[in-house]
């Protein structure tokens, strides 16, 4: 499978019973694995074809997927002056959508405050009963 594709050879594959999709440089045909994708086939339409890369690398594919893409390999991509630039991806980074942040850091301290102001409300209103206890007169 030493073909080589253009952007514009692959373009032309992008419909549900021809479709192309560049991940990584390779050209693979997924025409016949659009129906078993687990995430829908919309996600692969969506990047018919495209540079599926960072689409692909964003999800976090498991290994099996990766081997699951050999049988469809069809060729490579051959760049083209003006192409779009691949978009770099440091394996094992996260994406600018994954990354951890304040925002999850805002979550976990609003959880925190909340688990620990019930169990200050908690103590208090035993702290009070006790108090009203021993303030009542026994009879």
């Amino acid at each position: 499978m030493s073909a080589q594709l253009t952007y514009q050879d692959v373009a032309e594959h992008n419909t549900k019973k021809d479709l192309y999709i560049v991940i990584h440089d390779k050209v693979y045909d997924v025409a016949k694995f659009v129906n078993e994708h687990p995430g829908g086939e919309e996600v692969l339409l969506d990047v018919g074809g495209q540079d599926a890369t960072e689409a692909f690398e964003d999800v976090g594919h498991s290994d099996e997927a990766r081997e699951a893409l050999v049988p469809l390999l069809v060729g490579t991509l051959k760049r083209k002056p003006g192409d779009p630039k691949p978009k770099a991806h440091v394996p094992g980074s996260l994406s600018p959508s994954a990354q951890t942040g304040t925002a999850t850091g805002l979550g976990v301290g609003l959880y925190a405050i909340i688990v620990l102001g019930g169990a200050a409300a908690f103590f208090a209103y035993q702290y009070l009963q006790a108090q009203q206890a021993a303030a009542a007169p026994s009879a």
